[in-house]
């Protein structure tokens, strides 16, 4: 039985890189569809549906904040990739925050772009490693199936990329994991994102997991080399 066509939305008003991602994307067999508007692209990611979004956060009618929420509002489940030109770290980490799985700065390489998708993709693939559908962790229930964290009777959601660090801690449970062996195993490069991308997402996960994120008693830093999670 064929494998169906991965569908693509590019939300992007830039013209060139349109066309230059949706030739890319074509070229490896995804199917490309794309729009310069932030509400068009809310609505096509309804209908007809992707199965990945890259997002612009700077669009002419609504910004690419507003739109990965409204996006992530109407699927919990959706890989979203915001395209970025702010460098700023609190940037990546609002739209982290808005609920994008990934970030690539502007300028960036479509070859970068394409290995990420794809490694999103292989991990979807892949069969879980743990067995059981809810991780407990402190106070927290993860629900891996649903994407959803809940803490204190408040459910939020969790992204693709949060979920799939939570599973690998979680298989090392007390053990330290490094931020190498995390972007291998996690995002499956080795030259593209940077440790940068791995403190982020744990930044992330504290917020919504810990009591106090800057007191942190389940997911803890092994300084000089990574994580481990104390459950």
């Amino acid at each position: 039985m064929d494998t169906p066509t991965k569908r693509i939305l590019i939300v992007e008003d830039e013209p060139d890189i349109v066309r230059g991602l949706r030739d890319a994307l074509e070229f490896e067999g995804f199917e490309a569809i794309s729009t310069g508007e932030g509400r068009v692209g809310v609505g096509l990611a309804r209908d007809p549906g992707a199965d990945c979004v890259i997002l612009d956060l700077q669009l002419p009618d609504i910004n690419g904040y507003q739109v990965c929420e409204e996006i992530r509002a109407a699927n919990p489940l959706v890989p979203i990739i915001i395209l970025t030109a702010r460098a700023q770290e609190s940037d990546k980490i609002r739209g982290l925050d808005a609920g994008a799985d990934d970030y690539v700065t502007k300028p960036f390489s479509v070859g970068e772009l394409l290995a990420r998708i794809k490694a999103i993709f292989r991990r979807l693939q892949r069969p879980p490693a743990l067995h059981d559908e809810v991780l407990q962790i402190g106070a927290c229930e993860i629900d891996l199936k649903k994407h959803t964290l809940t803490r204190a009777r408040r459910s939020q959601p969790l992204s693709f990329y949060e979920v799939e660090l939570l599973k690998l801690l979680a298989e090392r449970a007390e053990q330290p994991v490094s931020r190498d062996e995390i972007l291998d195993k996690i995002w499956g490069l080795q030259a593209y994102p940077s440790n940068r991308t791995v403190d982020n997402f744990i930044v992330k996960l504290r917020k919504k997991m810990e009591e106090n994120h800057k007191e942190p008693r389940h997911i803890l830093t092994v300084y000089g080399l990574g994580y481990k999670l104390v459950p």
